[in-house]
């Protein structure tokens, strides 16, 4: 699931890496990827070129017709993944500053059945670009909050890898239209209950883990979008949807 705004620049150079990597096995067994690109009224010409990469094998191209933000685009991603009833799904970014390569590590916990959520960690000590180190202490900041109110351990929860059991993409939800959606996610995984597969009658918690990614982060004059408000917001939304 690839939410995509103004990157035209990128996308289809991201998305060559994403399909030229093969996709994970599952005893022996290549599992078949379908990517889903959902443009979220881009203005930069991206919305062309997405209506062109959907016409490729294995894409699936979604349109919004004004931008709504990321979270509206990745509620888009799950409805579409959703019909396609798939055994895994994982959300990666439009650019390169995450590489498809970590997704047969990202997905393994859920492929052998370990998992029902996997959530990426760029600071578990894979290699990443070094920028902006109050984004860091932001960031470091937020996940200790989060960390407070959901009782999980992590270490990065503004990661935007993060992978879905079946079971797990058909009661997760998203409310929120901006970035807001990644301690809204954490929040809802946290609480989430599923059927036991001993006894469907009774449920458990959802099963977390966190799989360290290789990142490569763009500078503002690069790309990147997120902003100050955008952490306040996140402060906000592990209180709303913690609390809840």
């Amino acid at each position: 699931m690839v939410p995509v705004y103004n990157e035209v620049a990128l996308l289809e150079q991201s998305l060559d890496r994403l399909m030229a990597t093969p996709p994970p096995a599952v005893r022996g067994v290549s599992m078949r990827r379908t990517v889903i690109l959902v443009d979220d009224g881009s203005t930069d010409g991206t919305t062309q070129l997405v209506r062109t990469l959907g016409q490729r094998p294995g894409v699936l191209a979604v349109f919004h017709e004004h931008n709504r933000g990321k979270g509206s685009a990745l509620r888009s991603a799950l409805d579409q993944a959703r019909t396609l009833k798939p055994d895994a799904a994982i959300i990666h970014d439009a650019d390169l500053e995450y590489d498809p390569a970590d997704h047969a590590a990202v997905l393994a916990p859920i492929l052998d059945g370990r998992a029902d959520a996997v959530i990426g960690s760029r600071f578990l000590g894979q290699t990443h670009r070094v920028l902006y180190y109050w984004h860091f202490l932001a960031n470091t900041f937020i996940t200790l909050c989060s960390n407070i109110m959901t009782n999980l351990n992590l270490t990065d929860i503004e990661c935007c890898f993060k992978a879905f059991s079946r079971k797990t993409l058909e009661k997760i939800t998203i409310n929120e239209p901006r970035f807001g959606v990644e301690p809204e996610l954490v929040a809802k995984l946290s609480k989430m209950r599923l059927p036991r597969e001993d006894n469907p009658a009774r449920t458990r918690r959802a099963r977390i883990y966190e799989v360290p990614v290789s990142y490569s982060g763009r500078t503002y004059e690069e790309g990147k979008k997120i902003g100050p408000r955008d952490g306040v917001r996140a402060l906000w939304c592990i209180l709303k949807y913690n609390l809840r």
